[in-house]
C-alpha cells in the first residue's frame, strides 16, 4: 500500500513538473491517498478479512502485496500522464458520489463485522443485531448481501478509474481485475462457509440471498 502511494506521488509530481496536472490527477491523487491512509487507520478491521482469515501466506500474497498492487493499481496515473481528460463538472460530482457510497459500503461493512466479531450484542445501524445460529451477521450490509463489502470495494476501484474517462479500456484493468478476483474469491469463500457452518450457512444464503449486488448477482 505504501508502495502504491509513493509510485502515485511520483506520477503527481512528474504532472506537476511537466505541468500538465489536471482535474482527472487530481481526483484519482485524491481517492487513491484517502484510500490507502484509511487503509492504515483501520488497520485492526484487516484481522477479520479473508486476506488474514484464509489465505495462506505464499507467492500470491507475497507477489500480489510487494509487486502487484503497486505497479498494477497505479496504471491510471500513467495513463494520465500521456492522455489529456477533459472531466465536466457533472462528471466530477458523479466520480464523488462513486467513490463516497463506495467507501460509506466498503468500510461500514468490514466495520460492521469486526465489531461483531468482538462484540455480537453491539447494536448495527442503532438496532440490536440478527444473528443466525449464534453465528452469522444478518444485520446491517451484512442482510444486504453476504459480501457486501465487495461491491464498495469495486465502486471505489471504479472511482479510481472514471477520471480517466471511457476513451480507453487501460485505465479500466483495476476494477476488471478486481472484479474477476473478488468473484473467485466469493466463490471460495461461499465453499468454505458452506462446509464450516452448514445448515446454518443454508439458512444464511435463504435469508440473504444475494452474494455481491442485491437483485443482480
Amino acid at each position: 500500500m505504501m508502495g502504491w502511494l509513493l509510485i502515485n506521488l511520483s506520477v503527481l509530481a512528474k504532472s506537476i513538473q511537466d505541468g500538465t496536472l489536471s482535474k482527472s490527477m487530481i481526483l484519482f491523487q485524491l481517492f487513491c491517498a484517502l484510500y490507502i491512509l484509511d487503509y492504515f487507520v483501520h488497520e485492526e478491521f484487516m484481522t477479520s478479512t479473508w486476506d488474514i482469515i484464509a489465505e495462506r501466506l505464499g507467492f500470491m500474497l507475497v507477489f500480489g502485496d510487494l509487486v502487484w498492487i503497486p505497479f498494477t493499481f497505479s496504471i491510471q496515473g500513467w495513463w494520465l500522464l500521456v492522455n489529456e481528460v477533459e472531466l465536466t463538472t457533472a462528471a466530477v460530482i458523479a466520480n464523488c458520489l462513486v467513490f463516497l457510497i463506495g467507501y460509506m459500503v466498503f468500510r461500514g461493512a468490514n466495520k460492521q463485522k469486526h465489531v461483531f466479531k468482538k462484540n455480537p450484542k453491539a447494536p448495527i445501524w442503532g438496532k440490536p443485531p440478527k444473528v443466525i445460529g449464534g453465528k452469522l451477521l444478518a444485520s446491517g450490509y451484512w442482510g444486504i448481501a453476504r459480501h457486501c463489502n465487495y461491491l464498495g470495494d469495486l465502486l471505489l476501484a471504479l472511482s479510481f478509474s472514471l477520471p480517466c474517462g471511457i476513451s480507453s479500456p487501460i485505465p479500466y484493468f483495476y476494477p476488471i481485475y478486481l472484479l474477476i478476483l473478488l468473484i473467485w474469491r466469493e466463490r471460495r469463500d461461499e465453499s468454505r462457509c458452506a462446509e464450516k457452518y452448514k445448515e446454518i450457512w443454508a439458512e444464511y444464503r435463504k435469508r440473504v440471498p444475494w452474494r455481491i449486488l442485491p437483485y443482480v448477482y
